[in-house]
């Protein structure tokens, strides 16, 4: 599966991917009185590589308010640590180890050494749970700061500024995406995140770079062509939350506000992507450069 795990923790949460020749990671949608700016974003970055395409500043000053996945401002961080004790611990006396198997385990185990996280901590996760972990303790190790991403920074600009911001969805809607999937799924996806985890560097960057510069050409062979290889975790992460969505950013293009949305960039294109199910609802995406 190559680099897929990887690639799909930056669609979940870090980042994804544009669409031809587009040259910019912000569209504009016009309703009939008003515009919704659409970005895709990237969810962690360096404290050295966080500047924001221009085209983020356009939209954001040209709107009154702000919409993400989540409403950042409104997410109480205990409230994620008590959804994540509730839901992200094995139950009924099972362990990781019985959950995944020795020889799967053997691997995992040595991974998380490696970031040091003790065995006592990972024999009681979920193997959603630990994947998460796991990722996120890599992309810390290497610089990455979630401080510093697109969200954040537009967050603090916002509260700043005075401007409202809103969710698409709420904390146990996003995170019970990955609680959702069966445990076959989870040991699978559990397995591409340990056997990826030392190249997350490398390949970051040129993702990164390429949602930058907005080489929507470089993005499509960086991201698009492996999620074929785990199509029910696409439909998790990607196609069922686009679904959930397109009537609340229709709601705002009924609006007389111009607004920001902000998700992972991997939501806007693709089959099922944003701009594909907008543009089936007779709406037209315009690049914003």
């Amino acid at each position: 599966m190559g680099r897929t795990a990887r690639r799909w923790l930056l669609a979940f949460g870090l980042l994804g991917s544009l669409t031809a020749h587009a040259g910019s990671p912000v569209w504009a949608i016009r309703g009939e009185h008003n515009t919704v700016y659409l970005a895709g974003s990237v969810h962690l970055l360096k404290s050295d590589d966080s500047d924001l395409p221009p085209a983020f500043d356009r939209a954001y000053r040209g709107s009154k308010s702000l919409v993400m996945e989540l409403a950042m401002d409104k997410v109480d961080p205990s409230e994620i640590a008590s959804w994540m004790f509730e839901h992200g611990l094995l139950k009924d006396g099972a362990t990781l180890r019985s959950t995944i198997g020795e020889e799967r385990y053997r691997r995992v185990s040595q991974a998380a050494d490696r970031l040091g996280v003790p065995v006592e901590v990972i024999d009681q996760l979920e193997p959603w749970a630990l994947g998460l972990q796991l990722l996120e303790l890599r992309y810390m190790q290497l610089g990455f700061d979630p401080q510093q991403g697109v969200e954040l920074q537009l967050q603090h600009r916002a509260q700043s500024d005075g401007k409202p911001i809103s969710g698409l969805e709420t904390v146990d809607e996003q995170l019970g995406v990955l609680q959702g999937m069966s445990y076959p799924d989870q040991a699978r996806f559990l397995d591409m995140i340990v056997s990826e985890m030392q190249d997350v560097e490398g390949e970051t960057r040129s993702v990164v770079n390429a949602w930058r510069s907005g080489d929507s050409d470089k993005l499509a062979a960086l991201l698009s062509d492996e999620y074929k290889s785990f199509p029910a975790l696409y439909r998790l992460l990607v196609t069922d939350r686009n679904r959930r969505w397109v009537p609340q950013i229709e709601k705002l293009l009924h609006g007389d506000q111009d607004c920001f949305v902000v998700v992972g960039a991997l939501h806007l294109v693709g089959n099922g992507g944003l701009l594909e199910l907008m543009r089936r609802d007779g709406y037209r995406p315009e690049a914003l450069n």
